[in-house]
């Protein structure tokens, strides 16, 4: 019977120290809440940052780890590094996150995801941890007064640093690896996140501000390395080259050569050239600006021009072989009969192309096109000026299933192979064979239509072949009968010239 009273006993005792060690713990908390608003009132707050950074010191020293911290602002100019992390630590923060703070700009695909006041992102590199937490703190300012009742009044304002933490240990993996991996990281997921422009020349603002000699708007050209028509080696070729040349800047900088690429597309009207450029915009998340030189009056326009481009770009000149009249003897003979064609000449062009002017930016690609590259220039084919010389040639076989895939969703049907006959016989563009693949919904019925179509236009060239023919044969008739008669003229001339 004396064990109920025992353990009623008992109970009571516990719940008596629990009373009280709560008592004391709240009683502790007043008096810190109490000390700590004293101090916030009567401490100025120089005193209180000097006290803390004091304490902060002395627990350094008995402390392994090393904290960095990087604000917002670095005097008047924004922190590269702290744009840089906060961009990279959206992708880190983790699903599990109560707070977070979301944006979207115009310029960007996506939301962007960034930490919220004291919001904190461990990160792991080469087997490190690293500690980032946001800090967040109010200050106050005067406001600039135009009249009595500013006088009193102050400015609130938020300054924002991140802090970095880690092991002393790994401070110059930090200087030397980590923060240069966190720059590199975030330049190319902004690159990644923002929408492609395609610019063209403002003629009207073209002596303003060199970047407002542009004007811009989204590109939303699908085409990509997949849906493009290119055999299967020579994309390989482009991706792979164009790979390269993005991670090599170092290489550029060592070998001292300008960090840009020329590529040359040439081929019949219709093979593609346009869509390979789209697609390879869309690969590197390169803006375009298409630029048309005929408009332009001068070099120096030309140069105003690429100043005013941005980097990590492609500059198109459609057409060069049509465009413009690349011969400086040309200009030299304007110069000699004291006439000014005002036009960009071969060697202005050069100049922009591999001279001192292209260095003006990196990490840039030239692209010309031509439907004849026959007709252009030398000195604009060699490398250095035109690194890559790609053929856009008709439909050929491999190309005709690559847009049977995108167009129709098929890979093999019982008349590929009288297509691919068909297509190897005759001279048939890419973009032939795809508009032939939109006539119809019905697969079996769009394939008879495109033989239909191949049979028809293998008959007209045919055709066109012959009349060739016949017309070549009739002008070398008409020539060996200009030089029968040049010849006899001559000597008749000769024996009036004896008597």
């Amino acid at each position: 019977m004396a064990m109920p009273f025992f353990s009623s006993s008992s109970a009571e005792s516990n719940l008596t120290t629990a009373k009280t060690f709560l008592s004391a713990a709240a009683s502790f908390a007043a008096t810190v809440m109490i000390i700590r608003s004293v101090a916030n009132d009567l401490v100025p707050g120089e005193l209180r940052d000097y006290a803390l950074a004091g304490i902060h010191r002395v627990l350094s020293r008995f402390s392994s780890t090393v904290t960095m911290v990087i604000d917002e602002f670095d005097g008047l100019s924004n922190n590269e590094i702290y744009e840089a992390a906060e961009t990279y630590l959206g992708a880190k923060i983790s699903p599990s996150a109560q707070r977070l703070k979301v944006a979207k700009h115009d310029t960007e695909n996506d939301f962007t995801l960034t930490m919220e006041r004291g919001g904190s992102v461990t990160d792991t590199f080469n087997g490190v941890s690293f500690e980032w937490i946001l800090i967040c703190r109010q200050v106050e300012s005067s406001r600039s007064f135009h009249s009595p009742r500013d006088i009193n009044s102050t400015l609130r304002s938020e300054l924002r640093s991140l802090e970095l933490t880690f092991h002393k240990k790994h401070r110059a993996m930090v200087l030397n690896t980590y923060l240069p991996h966190v720059l590199k990281e975030a330049k190319s997921m902004k690159q990644e996140a923002k929408s492609l422009r395609i610019f063209t020349v403002d003629y009207q603002n073209m002596y303003g501000n060199a970047s407002d000699a542009w004007v811009g708007t989204n590109l939303d050209h699908p085409a990509t390395f997949e849906t493009v028509s290119l055999d299967e080696g020579m994309k390989e070729l482009v991706m792979k080259d164009l790979e390269r040349f993005v991670r090599r800047k170092e290489f550029y900088r060592k070998v001292g050569k300008a960090w840009k690429r020329g590529y040359l597309l040439y081929g019949p009207p219709g093979t593609g050239k346009s869509s390979l450029i789209a697609a390879m915009a869309n690969y590197l998340h390169f803006d375009v600006y298409d630029l048309e030189l005929t408009e332009l009056q001068y070099n120096s326009e030309l140069r105003r021009l690429l100043i005013g481009m941005a980097n990590r770009s492609i500059l198109v000149v459609e057409d060069i072989d049509c465009t413009i009249e690349f011969q400086d003897r040309m200009a030299e003979s304007s110069a000699v009969t004291g006439r000014n064609d005002k036009k960009v000449t071969l060697s202005g062009l050069l100049n922009f192309i591999d001279g001192l002017w292209s260095s003006c930016g990196d990490e840039r690609i030239i692209i010309f096109t031509t439907n004849h590259k026959d007709k252009l220039d030398p000195a604009l084919l060699r490398p250095g000026r035109m690194d890559v010389h790609i053929h856009m040639s008709y439909c050929t076989p491999y190309g005709f299933r690559q847009l049977a895939s995108t167009y129709l969703g098929i890979e093999e049907h019982t008349l590929f192979g009288e297509i691919e006959d068909a297509i190897q016989t005759t001279k048939v563009t890419p973009a032939e064979v795809a508009e032939q693949l939109l006539k119809s919904s019905d697969i079996e019925t769009t394939l008879k239509e495109l033989i239909d179509f191949l049979r028809k236009k293998k008959e007209d060239q045919a055709l066109e072949d012959e009349k060739k023919e016949r017309d070549a044969k009739v002008e070398e008739e008409q020539q060996k009968q200009r030089q029968h008669d040049g010849g006899n003229g001559k000597e008749v001339t000769d024996k009036e010239d004896d008597s």
